[in-house]
Formats: structure tokens, sequence, C-alpha cells
């Protein structure tokens, strides 16, 4: 038997295994479908056994397909290890480092320090890509990405080591002459009572606020659903519903909305980095657990007194009840 495989070959078949799919995993690797396939049956053809399942919505590997993933990861992480130590003697040699993480930690706390890492380090692309915290850590777990950035307070898996990078808070913003525009904080459970402009329902974000009014006894009620909270910011001042936002965001309205400061705990939000302990990291990845420093130590907050609201939490729907 003779194995023929490169590494496009094998770089096909771990975007083909992450997708669960031969068109999403064609599409990841630049590859035309027919391409994908003829590669995946030539390799099925010279190991002389299937490595995967079809089915009508996807594939599933099997036992061989399992073994062929383990060592094509493998072979992938010493190919950066590689191109890390012969960086002094390739400039022009490229690596990607890749970087999953929630919604939160793409919106609010990424972008900044993203641009500044790549600007100190010109010869590492990152691939970011966006999901919900539980999933991110299996998937750095399993090695499928170097880097996560997760929400605080998930049990991690005991191969990954984690570090505290940042906090935020969310608020809620509401027109200037909203009835609640006064309030100097709101229960979340109040909140519920109005029309509100949310994200895209496959958002982390937006599944755990769904999450929080369904223990509340209620439902969000969504008047529309848009990509970006500057978005939503947007449409909330031209007095279309109330949203919960994240602070730093509200802080570039307050000339237009009012921030009120919800009065719930999880409304402090903590993000952590997460990466294996046990898998040594290629030279690039290890660079890249700077991003969380490029600007400055941990974040802050933004304190509360900053919004000084003359009246009580209590909205005027309350007090009709």
């Amino acid at each position: 038997m003779a194995e023929r495989f490169d590494l496009t070959d094998l770089r096909l078949f771990l975007h083909v295994a992450d997708a669960s799919n031969i068109t999403r995993g064609a599409l990841r690797a630049n590859m035309t479908l027919a391409s994908a396939s003829e590669r995946i049956r030539d390799m099925e053809i010279d190991l002389g056994t299937p490595l995967l399942v079809r089915k009508r919505r996807g594939v599933e590997l099997t036992a061989a397909g399992t073994a062929l993933l383990h060592h094509a990861r493998l072979v992938m992480q010493q190919l950066e290890h590689m191109r890390g130590e012969l960086n002094d003697y390739a400039k022009g040699l490229r690596a990607q480092v890749h970087v999953r993480s929630n919604t939160m930690g793409i919106s609010v706390f990424l972008p900044a320090r993203l641009a500044r890492f790549l600007s100190a380090h010109p010869n590492i692309d990152v691939d970011l890509e966006e999901g919900r915290s539980r999933d991110i850590v299996r998937a750095v777990a399993a090695g499928k990405v170097e880097i996560g950035i997760v929400a605080e307070g998930l049990e991690a898996a005991a191969e990954l080591e984690t570090m505290p990078v940042g906090e935020y808070r969310f608020v809620l913003v509401v027109p200037l002459r909203h009835e609640l525009a006064r309030c100097r904080k709101i229960p979340f459970r109040e909140v519920l009572d109005y029309d509100l402009v949310g994200l895209r329902a496959d958002t982390a974000w937006q599944d755990f606020l769904n999450e929080q009014a369904t223990r509340a006894g209620k439902r969000l009620k969504l008047r529309v659903r848009l990509d970006g909270f500057d978005s939503i910011c947007r449409v909330i001042e031209n007095r279309i519903g109330l949203a919960i936002v994240p602070e730093p965001v509200a802080r570039r309205w307050t000339r237009k909305l009012r921030i009120i400061p919800l009065d719930e705990v999880w409304a402090l939000r903590h993000l952590t980095l997460c990466v294996r302990k046990l898998a040594s990291p290629s030279p690039h990845a290890q660079k890249s657990r700077k991003i969380p420093g490029e600007i400055s130590p941990r974040p802050k907050a933004c304190p509360l007194t900053a919004y000084r609201f003359p009246t009580d939490c209590r909205s005027p729907r309350a007090d009709m009840l």
C-alpha cells in the first residue's frame, strides 16, 4: 500500500472533519467540491478503508478517520513549530494561529487588541471565529483551535490552562425621552416588559439572554435582530425598543441614549483565555497569548458611578402593576 498523502490532503481532511460536511470543508480549504471529494476518495483507496460515513446532512468519521484526524493535527502542529523556529531565517514565511471567541470577546474585547498584535507581528495571521463558550472549551481541548476566549465560570477540562483577561458590564440603553430614562438601575425582569432589539438568534450572547429570560419566567419580546451592538444603538436612538449592550459600546452613545445599569449579578461578565496545557503550543500561538495585553493590563469595568440619575430603580410600568 503506497500512501501518497500531502499537506493539502491533511488540511482538507481537518476542515471536513471540523465542519462534519464535505461541502463546507472544501469551501474552508478553498477547493471545489469535486476536487475535495476526489482527494478524500483517493485517501480512502490508498488506506484501503473508509474514512467517512456519508449521510444526507453531512459526514461522520469512521474509526480510521478518527485516527487520521489525530495524526493530521499532530502533523500540522509540528509544521507550526518548524515555521516558528525557521522564522528568523525566512522572514517571508507566514503562520496562522486559530483563535475562537465568544460574542463579547469579538465585539468588545478583541478588536483593538488584535489590531495592535497584528501590527507588532506582521508574519502571523489570526483566524478568528465566533462560538459559544462551552463549545470553545471543547474545541481547545480537542486541539481544533489553539486559543479560546470564553466566559468566566465554565468548568474547563483538566488539560486546559486558563487565565483571566478582562471584564465588562452589560447595561440597558433607552431613548432619551423614554419613560425609563430617569431610572438609576433596573432589574432584568422589568426590562422584559418592553419591546427589545437584539442580536441574531445564532449568537452566544442572544442565547444567554434567552436563558436569563426563561429563568425570570418570561420571554424576550424582540422587535428586530441585528448584526452588531452599534447597529442596535442606532435603532434605539430612533425610539424602536430598548436593548442590553456592553457598557463600552453604550458609552459611545451617551449623547443620544440613556444608560441604565442592570441590577443583576450576571451583568458583570469576565473573560477567560484558555489554551491546552498538555500540548506544546506553536511559537506563534505562544506569541498570540499576548493579544489580551497588547493595549493595557487587565481592563477594569467602567464605574457605574459615572452615570448619575435622579430617581430610584423602579420603572413607571412596575408602579402600575
